[in-house]
């Protein structure tokens, strides 16, 4: 009998500032508590380490301008497809603020058969974007509001989606 537990994506996107990162250690910590593979792909920590792709426009440098955030959020998306179709549950904090983007990795997971859960972090007092104004997610799977609502709650909260869901 097999006890292998089902990989995921759990896209955790908000304006930046809103605590997508706070909960998604939270949730990492729920997680490994209960032994379950989890990584934590943070935007902001692997924006710059992410490869380049390898004859890109001019204007497609990592994280720099519009092209480059969309080109890291793919990258981001393609490693935590990759990672949960191998069983992890991938975290991903993340601002990816224009939904086109969030819809494409959506696809990418739907196309592989691996679950995608996108959770919009709403934080009343999020800072700019860089530039791109912020499309919040018309119908995530859940909503956590972080500016009322403790991390550790919000956290509980998801951690209760994911186990109703079978992928906790």
């Amino acid at each position: 009998m097999c006890t292998c537990w089902p990989g995921a994506t759990v896209w955790l996107t908000g304006r930046p500032g809103a605590g997508q990162s706070d909960l998604a250690r939270a949730l990492a910590e729920r997680l490994g508590a209960r032994a379950r593979r989890v990584e934590v792909l943070d935007g902001d920590r692997f924006r710059s380490p992410l490869p380049a792709d390898p004859d890109p426009a001019p204007d497609v440098g990592r994280g720099v301008g519009r092209a480059g955030r969309d080109a890291d959020v793919r990258r981001l998306g393609l490693m935590a497809e990759v990672l949960a179709r191998n069983g992890v549950i991938a975290v991903v904090p993340v601002t990816a603020p224009r939904a086109a983007d969030r819809e494409a990795v959506r696809r990418r997971h739907e196309s592989s058969g691996t679950p995608y859960v996108e959770i919009d972090v709403a934080h009343a007092a999020g800072v700019g974007t860089g530039g791109d104004p912020y499309e919040a997610p018309a119908s995530p799977d859940l909503r956590v509001e972080t500016d009322t609502r403790g991390v550790r709650e919000c956290a509980r909260t998801l951690h209760a989606l994911l186990t109703e869901r079978g992928l906790a």
